[in-house]
């Protein structure tokens, strides 16, 4: 079976198109992952660009997006629903079709962070190795074997991983 996922983050620029990187790498054929956000940014940030092409991913298919895309009757029906920044997860989200399960990943934002561009860089790639980890615990559930309730306590616990 293959699961749609939606991260969710405000601008939609960094942290959420880390995580459907990752996750369309890492879970290739059993995931397919989008990002999106409730105020996109309308560009991608482009550390999050430079850190993603330098791991090989394909960086010509990212653009920051509007959660509304995934919330009418033509989206793809959402499995799960990830915010992955603390603003996001505090907003009034649409009404999602199917009724997907959530989790809260809160992350700091890359973005943020003022330094040298040494500094900045780190703190890409920090974030992205703090989701690598969270994704691979996630995309090694045995989803189809947990209840709603055993599943949705194991997203919740990848969500308070360091």
């Amino acid at each position: 079976m293959s699961y749609n996922v939606l991260f969710l983050c405000t601008g939609n620029s960094a942290r959420s198109i880390l995580a459907e990187a990752i996750l369309n790498e890492m879970g290739a054929g059993r995931f397919t992952a989008y990002s999106a956000g409730s105020y996109p940014k309308g560009a991608v940030n482009p550390c999050a660009l430079d850190l993603l092409g330098r791991l090989g991913h394909d960086v010509s298919v990212f653009r920051s997006k509007s959660w509304d895309e995934f919330a009418g009757p033509d989206s793809p029906p959402l499995d799960f629903i990830i915010t992955v920044c603390d603003s996001a997860a505090g907003e009034v989200c649409p009404i999602w079709p199917g009724k997907p399960m959530t989790a809260h990943w809160g992350l700091p934002d890359p973005a943020a962070v003022e330094g040298t561009p040494a500094e900045i860089a780190l703190a890409f790639a920090e974030t992205y190795r703090a989701l690598s980890n969270r994704i691979a615990a996630f995309a090694n559930l045995k989803i189809a074997a947990l209840d709603r309730l055993s599943l949705q306590q194991r997203m919740s616990d990848i969500g308070k991983q360091e």
